[in-house]
């Protein structure tokens, strides 16, 4: 049988949360060998080949399968589109360590970092974040491009948008529907559905509220 060898590893993004996904990568057996970015970097711990601005070297990224290293959501979405048109879909980062169900369904540039939990008949959307020891239960649905963070906690049937951030440690009741573009504080316990565009903070979770700047800063 004749065995395909795969491409090496371009990474877009390189600084703290590109490390933990090359860390990802190299854990896999896959080769990360390069980087783009809007500049060279001088801290690069893994050595990787500096090729540019990624919209300016497409020719380069050919050689390469590619991932969008960044926690920004906003910003992962614009990367992997663009370059999903041009590139085709980038590939997933899944660290070995992770808990999988066969039964899990994914979009493309997703990364499921160490010891990350993902139960049965779950569907992932493109572009999705889930972080170190974060634990998705049974029948949950992700939004294309939300941002899970360590130690999250989500129930079963749990149902988050695109464009969502789900903080550190925060735990999520089964049943919820969480909207879009929704952020979660680390630690939240939420108990009740989200709307779209809502912060929200604390045990339970409380709508975050600006308050109006006072007179006398504004004085």
């Amino acid at each position: 049988m004749k065995t395909t060898l795969k491409k090496p590893v371009a990474i877009v993004g390189y600084s703290g949360h590109a490390f933990v996904i090359v860390d990802i990568f190299l854990n896999a057996g896959r080769l990360v060998t390069a980087y783009c970015d809007s500049e060279e970097k001088t801290l690069n711990p893994y050595h990787l080949n500096y090729l540019g601005k990624e919209m300016e070297v497409i020719d380069k990224l050919k050689k390469f399968d590619y991932f969008a290293c960044v926690g920004h959501n906003g910003i992962r979405e614009k990367i992997h589109t663009s370059l999903s048109q041009l590139l085709g879909n980038p590939i997933n980062a899944i660290h070995p360590s992770a808990v999988i169900s066969a039964s899990v369904k994914m979009g493309d540039g997703i990364m499921i970092a160490a010891n990350a939990t993902l139960n049965p008949l779950i569907e992932i959307g493109k572009g999705v974040i889930c972080n170190t020891s974060s634990s998705i239960d049974h029948e949950c649905i992700i939004g294309d491009f939300t941002h899970i963070a360590p130690g999250a906690v989500l129930c079963g049937n749990v149902k988050v948008g695109r464009s969502t951030f789900i903080g550190a440690n925060s735990v999520i009741r089964q049943g919820i529907t969480i909207g879009n573009n929704v952020t979660i504080g680390a630690g939240t316990v939420v108990i009740k559905d989200i709307p779209d565009n809502t912060t929200v903070i604390g045990n339970p979770a409380r709508k975050l509220v600006k308050k109006p700047a006072s007179r006398l800063a504004a004085a």
